[in-house]
């Protein structure tokens, strides 16, 4: 049975997948996250009550549904149980809540280390969230990491004090502090202690779940275009993001894959540095900031918007092979007078319809827009297609013609039952 389905970030990161991931898990038995650390950020709104999950699965809302965190994913024990502590002051429980047992842990020098790399970049730098998700990542790699079942092991405390003076070591080769090994041990110990009841092996875990029949719905980090293959390097993040990265950060196989949603916003946002051929900036930026709140879940930066890059999501759609979209934020764009869609690059006289994650390329190719009228009025209590506004229907059949994906959701406002489902 082919029982697994999942929710991906088809442009540069905040979607609105939560809210795509919060609707589907209503009917799942398992959510799991499968990459990415706290760096990443699901925003979902309940009952008036709005949730911003970096670590947790977004299925923990439903208690009838098992949330899985994934052994490709870095955890930061501080934030993880910062968010637990949120959740159970709003009435809900973590006991549906399974941690990879092969996972990786982020510590504080990881995020020292973070922000100093960034800092010797000068000019050149990326625009991390300094969260130690790349010096963990590195880690892992260099197979120095420290992993959840060590992080609970009896040898934790060796392994910490090693990585400590060895990372003290390059913090102070940069200039600045070290760090003390004793109060990282003693806090991270606790942590340790919370943390046991929630590890598992859950790559066993899942299989039995497929074995069984249930339904899984695997949850992205960040999105396609900062995958660290396929993203516009070196601007990335330090994970597979793209649908590969559900298999190495789980476990499961393919064969087991269903459906696959790409996330898109009806206009286009992004964080950190880096190429955006489609950005705006301006009065009209700030006031499609303004109207789509547009601050980073995890940074609350202000983010970098745009027009529709139909371009960029078309190679999305190729690498990860979406049956669907999930159009977010047509409210928002509906309020405009104008509406513009990017669907072509001027590259050197040349007009062209493929994206290359080139850093020449795409700071320098131009979008070629195709207008369309606004205007769409309220249609927060539109819940079929054909109850949407004539122009609208014209923009999402644009997207659809284009890339060849039907839009299956339609995200009409922010709650979490404004949204339109086509069969």
């Amino acid at each position: 049975m082919k029982n697994i389905d999942v929710v991906l970030g088809a442009f540069y990161g905040d979607e609105g997948k939560g809210k795509v991931i919060d609707y589907l898990s209503t009917n799942v038995d398992y959510t799991v996250r499968f990459a990415g650390g706290d760096n990443a950020g699901h925003s979902i709104e309940v009952n008036g009550v709005k949730f911003a999950f970096h670590l947790l699965p977004s299925g923990i809302l439903n208690k009838n549904c098992k949330a899985v965190i994934g052994n490709g994913v870095v955890i930061n024990p501080k934030i993880l149980f910062n968010e637990i502590n949120d959740l159970i002051s709003h009435g809900y429980s973590a006991d549906n809540l399974y941690i990879s047992d092969k996972a990786h842990v982020i510590f504080p020098y990881h995020v020292e280390l973070d922000g100093a790399l960034e800092a010797s970049r000068g000019s050149r730098k990326i625009g991390t969230t300094k969260r130690g998700i790349g010096p963990a990542y590195c880690d892992k790699y260099e197979r120095s990491g420290i992993r959840i079942s060590d992080f609970i092991s009896d040898n934790f405390l060796t392994l910490l004090k090693e990585n400590v003076e060895s990372s003290n070591a390059k913090l102070k080769q940069n200039g600045f502090q070290s760090l003390d090994y004793e109060s990282i041990a003693k806090e991270y110990s606790e942590y340790a202690e919370r943390i046991k009841p929630y590890v598992c092996d859950t790559t066993t875990l899942l299989h039995q779940a497929l074995k069984e029949n249930k339904k899984i719905l695997c949850e992205g980090a960040q999105a396609a275009l900062l995958d660290i293959d396929f993203g516009s390097y070196p601007y990335v993040t330090s994970s597979n993001t793209t649908i590969g990265g559900v298999f190495t950060g789980t476990g499961m196989a393919p064969k087991y894959l269903n459906d696959i949603y790409g996330v898109i916003k009806a206009y286009s946002s992004k964080v950190g540095e880096g190429p955006f051929v489609t950005e705006l900036d301006g009065e009209l930026a700030s006031t499609i900031r303004e109207l789509g709140h547009e601050y980073g879940v995890t940074t609350k930066r202000p983010r970098r918007v745009g027009w529709l890059d139909l371009v960029a999501i078309n190679y999305s759609a190729m690498i990860n092979g979406y049956t669907a979209f999930a159009l977010n934020h047509l409210d928002t764009l509906g309020k405009l007078d104008e509406i513009k869609v990017c669907v072509g690059y001027e590259y050197k006289g040349q007009i062209s319809t493929e994206f290359h994650a080139d850093m020449d390329y795409l700071y320098n190719a131009k979008p070629v827009y195709k207008t369309f009228k606004g205007h769409f009025g309220d249609i927060s209590k539109c819940r079929t297609f054909e109850e949407l506004p004539i122009n609208a229907r014209k923009y999402i059949e644009e997207i659809e013609q284009f890339t060849g994906v039907p839009v299956k959701f339609i995200g009409v406002g922010p709650g979490r039952e404004e949204i339109i489902v086509r069969s």
